[in-house]
């Protein structure tokens, strides 16, 4: 006997080294990634739902109930139906905020330290005979194969080997930010060893009992009861209670939970799961019916339970029966493997760390390795509880009964479970009540009796018997009234007490509603005062580590000050020491170790951009009006980016919360770089540009000229204030702010210059013949003096010769020099505004007109007064007395007048230029500036010349408009801005 156990021992040891190695290996690289991230290693992995219950109880819980049996696995396949509701969020929300557990995702969401202290120590409560039920299954396996009592250190042993498998798989070091691949395909391997080896057995009832089908119809028409006994429960049994209960372990049982949600390796393959898990449970029990039927068939005196190992052995195969004992071992050893891993997480974060933060007495040195020993320890612990636990029960209760205990302690979760994604309102004081209750009904209608009927010394208390219901089915009773009572206590705790605000960010968070970050701000004003202060609790090396993570995370650099992006850090601080130790404790440690200010808001900024993150990156299908809202924001937020004005959104504080693509062309800063920081930040001129117009008192600025990346460019600013629906609203919410729209002209400014240019060369082209003819009197002044110079001996007559050349030669020079300044004018950058004399001006444009035939054959006269002075371009408000008063010149006839008058305005100057020609119809007085519009025959005119003085005078911040006049005629007025006082006198 004693060889025999050993040779089983020895293989159970061999075993699990395979499923260690592969462990390795995964983790190692040697295994191809494709194969240890598809999809259905992940549903294989989700198996481990089928612990001994499944590989052996399932037969006996048959035999008992019939094909309610099924019903654990319907159960589960509902609760992967609904996937896209139960599921999906709770793994979005578990991946955001690094929750290792399910007693982490009741105190994220029921923020309170008690919240977890009980999640924890009832589900080590009722998981503790689930532990229990393993050990049992894999001694009496042993007991079946060699048909002798196991000795009783088998168990023991047994315990100690897992608990050291345990450790190497799941403890060798702290990676609550990595996903361990290596178990995830170990327990996937674990899972297809259950589905071989229970298929196996199948086959081997189905054609080594029966001879095959035709064998088995034989049998069941001699035996017609083996039918209806399967059938019959099914109209009696607690088939909806069982269901419930296998809905709600589909994913509140700790190694579900873990392996459902904290080791998932890609979201995506939760679809596949939807129908892969149920795939496999629905294979795995396939053989059931027919293990059953071949046991009966061959009068096996071995309970219902092993029928799966005795039938093998009665049969002769024994190399079957020992490979139906490695399944056993598989199904057990995962499930423990993954329990006591999930246990003392939850152990560690809501039991023993609370403890040493309240004391501060956490390490300063190592923490991880603290951590690392503590997970390890409680590993043992727990594994040592449930040996503990075997001992103290003498399980009568068949396999799959004393499961349904564990099922029922972890149905109390489900209300807190389902209210956590579909009820805002809920709050802890209603969860750890209902809780309480749900725990009292389960204690004294299962736990009690049980015990009481295992013969250990216990009150003889049955619920059902005092409520007069102990006809009922136990399950059905105990699961009714424990979570009726869970459910009406916490409705009515929940609408009696009001969330805190705490809970109402939480569950906004559950809800996918969070749109805007804590309202918080970090003190601190660098990465290194981050540090610092975090290092006070946790020690140097494992804060500097921490920020080191975090600062990869969000791509930032440890030089980082900006408080946006301080405020960003201290969120994924959080996010990733709840990881480490818990929710609680990471928000309990970063708010009193960061020194944050409850009172100070978030940046606007911050908000907006992580309004955006959210809604751009959500996984989550919105529907209904949600939809329409969310399409109606994305085609705005389009419009705005795609606008072809530049857009900048400043708030309150100074920061930057929208910098469009427009925006983004015309001052060569990415959206990135502008988005969420101050105006300080932007990189010249444009931090002086904004910030000098938004102070400013004007909403307009035309034309203003910058120089950007060393090219000038010509804008126009607008700007408004956004202001607040409500003014009690505004410092509370961050409402609020100013929007500047900056328009980029320097296409059209370049445009306008060229046309501007061609007009002038156009002019200089007309004035080249009274060019020719006015350097021609000078230079045949030049011709005759010089040639009476040569005949000249009088050094007097000599001298005055001389001086008549060069009169004639500056006569050519000013003449040249005219046009030259004429035709080059807007074409080299421009300077800055100075005192134009007016008059001067007129003058100069009227003695460059003189020289063109028509200048000859009117009479210009300049009535503008000597002391009439506006501040301009010189050489531009010389092009448009040109311009003027060459259309007038156009317009009149030989022997008519044109006079050039100017007179002094409040605030401004006007001149006015009259002609005495036929005057211009009153219809087309507001086309004529129009480029292009003219009203000369076809080939006569560019109709540029009057549309290139309105552009200039608008960049001198005046007004040129037409009129007819009474006695004939057209007048052109423009007024410009006067000069102040002070440049005049000076």
């Amino acid at each position: 006997m004693i060889s025999e156990i050993g040779v089983l021992y020895a293989v159970g040891v061999a075993y699990l080294a395979l499923l260690f190695f592969i462990a390795h290996a995964t983790e190692r690289g040697w295994l191809p990634s494709a194969l240890v991230r598809h999809p259905m290693v992940y549903v294989l992995s989700l198996g481990v739902y089928a612990t001994t219950w499944t590989y052996y109880g399932s037969v006996g819980f048959a035999q008992s109930e019939g094909y309610n049996y099924l019903t654990i696995y319907l159960g589960v396949t509902l609760a992967f139906m609904l996937a896209p509701l139960l599921l999906a969020p709770i793994l979005r929300l578990v991946r955001d905020y690094q929750l290792t557990s399910l007693a982490d995702l009741f105190a994220f969401r029921y923020r309170s330290q008690w919240t977890g202290l009980l999640v924890t120590l009832f589900m080590l409560a009722g998981i503790l005979p689930y532990i229990a039920l393993q050990i049992k299954a894999v001694t009496d396996s042993v007991s079946v194969l060699t048909q002798e009592a196991p000795p009783h250190l088998l168990a023991l042993g047994f315990c100690a080997t897992l608990g050291l498998f345990a450790i190497l798989f799941g403890a060798r070091h702290i990676t609550p930010r990595e996903k361990h691949e290596g178990l995830v395909v170990a327990i996937a391997f674990e899972s297809a060893v259950k589905l071989v080896a229970l298929l196996m057995v199948g086959a081997f009832a189905l054609f080594g009992i029966f001879g095959g089908w035709s064998g088995l119809n034989t049998w069941l028409m001699e035996h017609p009861e083996a039918l209806e006994a399967l059938y019959e429960p099914v109209s009696e049994g607690p088939w909806f209670t069982l269901m419930l209960l296998a809905f709600a372990a589909a994913f509140l049982l700790p190694r579900q939970f873990h392996m459902l949600f904290v080791e998932n390796m890609d979201p995506r393959a939760l679809r596949v799961a939807t129908w892969g898990l149920p795939l496999f449970l629905l294979l795995l029990n396939l053989p059931i019916p027919l293990i059953l039927w071949a046991g009966q068939a061959a009068a096996l005196e071995t309970p219902a339970d092993y029928f799966a190992l005795a039938l093998p052995v009665d049969g002769g195969a024994s190399w079957l029966a020992l490979f139906t004992f490695i399944g056993g071992v598989s199904a057990a050893s995962a499930m423990m493997i993954i329990t006591t891993l999930a246990l003392a997480a939850m152990c560690l974060n809501h039991l023993i760390l609370p403890a040493h933060v309240n004391q501060q007495s956490l390490p300063q040195s190592n923490l991880y390795g603290w951590l690392l020993w503590g997970r390890r320890l409680l590993i043992l612990l727990i594994i040592a509880m449930g040996y503990g636990f075997y001992w103290l029960l003498e399980f009568n209760q068949g396999l799959v009964q004393v499961g349904l205990i564990s099922f029922v302690a972890v149905a109390q979760f489900l209300p807190g479970y389902l209210a956590l994604l579909f009820w805002p309102r809920a709050t802890r004081i209603g969860f750890i009540a209902g809780l309480l209750g749900g725990i009292a009904v389960w204690i004294l209608a299962l736990i009690i009796p049980v015990i009481h009927e295992s013969g250990l010394p216990m009150i003889d208390f049955n619920l059902a018997v005092v409520m007069g219901a102990e006809d009922e089915n136990r399950w059905a009773f105990a699961t009714f009234w424990s979570l009726a009572l869970n459910s009406l206590l916490f409705v009515i705790g929940s609408l009696l007490t009001r969330p805190t605000r705490e809970e109402t960010e939480a569950a906004q968070a559950c809800r996918r509603e969070q749109l805007s970050p804590a309202g918080v701000t970090a003190d601190a004003r660098n990465v290194a005062q981050l540090e610092s202060h975090l290092a006070q609790v946790i020690g140097p090396q494992t804060a500097g580590l921490e920020i080191q993570r975090a600062l990869q995370d969000l791509g930032m650099q440890p030089s980082e000050k900006r408080p946006g992006e301080l405020r960003r850090l201290r969120t994924r601080l959080e996010r990733n020491l709840s990881g480490l130790m818990g929710p609680l404790l990471a928000r309990m440690i970063v708010d009193n170790q960061l020194n944050v200010a409850p009172q100070a808001q978030v940046a606007l900024a911050d908000s907006l951009r992580f309004v955006e993150e959210q809604l751009e990156h959500s996984t989550v299908r919105l529907r209904g009006l949600a939809a329409e809202l969310d399409t109606l924001r994305r085609y705005h937020r389009q419009v705005l980016h795609e606008l072809p004005l530049g857009v900048c959104s400043i708030d309150p504080g100074g920061d930057i919360l929208i910098w469009n693509n427009t925006m983004a062309m015309i001052s060569g800063i990415d959206a990135g770089h502008a988005v969420g920081q101050p105006l300080s930040a932007l990189k010249d001129p444009w931090e002086g540009v904004l910030r000098t117009f938004i102070s400013g008192d004007d909403k307009h600025l035309y034309k203003l000229q910058i120089s950007v990346e060393g090219r000038y460019r010509w804008l126009n600013l607008h700007k408004a204030a956004i202001e607040s629906p409500a003014a009690d609203r505004s410092a509370a919410h961050g409402l609020g702010g100013m929007v500047v729209l900056v328009e980029d002209l320097t296409e059209l400014h370049n445009l306008e210059s060229e046309v501007a240019h061609n007009d002038r060369l156009a002019s200089i082209g007309r004035l080249a013949a009274g060019v020719a003819h006015e350097i021609g009197n000078p230079l045949t002044g030049i011709t005759s003096l010089a040639q009476n110079l040569r005949y000249e001996q009088d050094p007097a007559e000599v001298d005055l010769t001389v001086k008549q050349i060069l009169e004639q030669t500056r006569r050519i020079n000013d003449i040249v020099q005219s046009l030259i300044t004429f035709s080059h004018a807007g074409e080299a950058p421009r300077p800055l505004p100075v005192t134009v004399n007016l008059r001067d001006c007129v003058e100069e444009a009227l003695q460059l007109i003189k020289l063109s035939d028509v200048g000859r054959e009117v009479t210009c006269v300049n009535e503008v007064p000597n002391d009439l002075k506006a501040r301009g371009n010189h050489q531009r408000l010389l092009q448009v007395f040109v311009n003027l008063v060459n259309n007038a010149l156009q317009a009149s006839i030989p022997g008519d007048r044109v006079a050039i008058r100017g007179t002094r305005l409040p605030g401004g100057v006007e001149i006015h230029v009259d002609d005495e020609g036929a005057g211009i119809p009153s219809g087309l007085l507001d086309q004529i500036f129009e480029p292009f519009f003219t009203t000369k025959p076809p080939g006569e005119g560019t109709g540029l010349g009057l549309s290139v003085v309105y552009s200039i005078i608008q960049d001198h911040g005046g007004l040129v408009y037409a009129d007819s006049r009474a006695q004939g005629g057209t007048r052109f007025s423009i007024r410009l801005p006067a000069i102040e006082e002070e440049e005049t006198m000076a």
